[in-house]
């Protein structure tokens, strides 16, 4: 009996020893994936070759890193919206061109398309800090151009974006109108044993029932359901149903938390959408939420700016 306690024992230990060993050395590897497999870093594709109107744009990090962006113009006077999107993990900016298109058709929007570090023409290598430098770069050069209306400035983030989002907008409640956000994470403490499932007996967040005591490896925790909670502006939850990457409760106890100190909160959800499709198999009912929700709340904004002393909170 005492033997096999020790094997027991042991092999536990082993486990334990593995999976430190595997967070330290390979953890940005797996939150972070500038390049997709078999694919090179450049961009396959500009806005150019999709006949967008467009400036190349290159922002300075605060920690001076060269960062690379598209600002996509719906038209060349354009004073609507303007959305600064972040992307999910995988790939660069170049990946989602065509969904950007998309989105000009839908929302007579301007785009912000911004690069981390480390993804597509960008210096440097991704890290939780960095990517929140980086979006609060674009911020900041939103802010001060002179071509769009700086008072309608929304915050889209998809999936990782979705953290880098949150955490931007709380940092930015004069600067940025609304958040939304799309099959985003509470935390990759939580993610962790979604993604290598014998870590959730060692690591975890508000998920998680187990010891946890592997969470100080962790570099890039991106406790979004914490920062969620401290966002005042408001929000626009995309959820899909069959997301086979994040468990689509994530979406739900992010909504529950912001919910619970904003009234100004919608959430969505979209049946047949999983991780990278949602916005394709949400058809017309996609873009019309997003629609409906950018012109209710720039509306709502405008109102208040105009009626201050009636600056009272409303409910999408």
């Amino acid at each position: 009996m005492t033997s096999y306690l020790s094997i027991m024992m042991y092999g536990v230990g082993g486990i334990v020893v593995t999976g430190m060993a595997l967070l330290v050395a390979f953890q940005e590897k797996l939150v972070y994936v500038p390049v997709l497999p078999g694919l090179t870093k450049s961009y396959p594709i500009t806005p150019a070759r999709l006949r967008l109107i467009f400036d190349d744009v290159w922002l300075t990090s605060s920690d001076g890193l060269r960062l690379h962006s598209w600002f996509i113009k719906y038209s060349h006077d354009c004073r609507g919206p303007t959305i600064l999107f972040l992307q999910e993990n995988a790939g660069n900016i170049a990946h989602r061109l065509e969904m950007a298109r998309i989105m000009l058709q839908n929302l007579h929007c301007n785009i912000f398309m911004l690069s981390y570090r480390g993804y597509g023409a960008s210096d440097g290598y991704p890290s939780q800090q960095g990517l929140i430098r980086d979006a609060q770069a674009a911020v900041d050069h939103l802010s001060q151009r002179t071509d769009i209306d700086t008072s309608q400035i929304v915050v889209f983030g998809r999936s990782l974006g979705g953290a880098v989002g949150a955490a931007v907008t709380k940092n930015n409640p004069d600067k940025v109108a609304a958040l939304i956000l799309e099959n985003t994470f509470t935390s990759i403490l939580d993610m962790a044993g979604v993604l290598l499932p014998f870590l959730k007996y060692f690591i975890g967040g508000s998920l998680s029932k187990g010891p946890k005591i592997l969470n100080f490896v962790v570099r890039s925790p991106w406790n979004t359901l914490d920062i969620v909670g401290q966002v005042k502006q408001p929000i626009l939850f995309l959820s899909g149903e069959r997301d086979e990457m994040i468990p689509p409760l994530h979406m739900q106890m992010l909504y529950a938390k912001a919910a619970a100190h904003n009234k100004r909160c919608t959430f969505v959800e979209f049946p047949t959408g999983m991780h990278m499709d949602t916005w394709i198999a949400g058809g017309d009912h996609y873009w019309k939420t997003v629609q409906t929700f950018l012109q209710q709340t720039l509306n709502e904004k405008k109102a208040d700016e105009s009626h201050p002393e009636s600056n009272d909170s409303v409910t999408l």
